[in-house]
């Protein structure tokens, strides 16, 4: 259960941030680039939580 509840506040946060970056007028090849990298990001966190890869860089989370 508290992998999930991880996993949704993790996707939720990352969800607001993609929004708050796609507001910027970044030219196109900077957004393309922005875009690979928050993919790659994404794949980190859904990875991490789900303990494939070790998941130093996010903090745990209690409720």
């Amino acid at each position: 259960m508290d992998l999930i509840v991880n996993l949704i506040i993790y996707l939720v946060v990352f969800g607001l941030i993609w929004w708050l970056v796609s507001l910027l007028p970044l030219p196109a090849p900077v957004a393309q680039i922005v875009r690979v990298l928050f993919i790659i990001l994404l794949i980190m966190i859904i990875l991490a939580v789900f303990g494939i890869l070790p998941a130093s860089f996010l903090p745990r989370l209690t409720l």
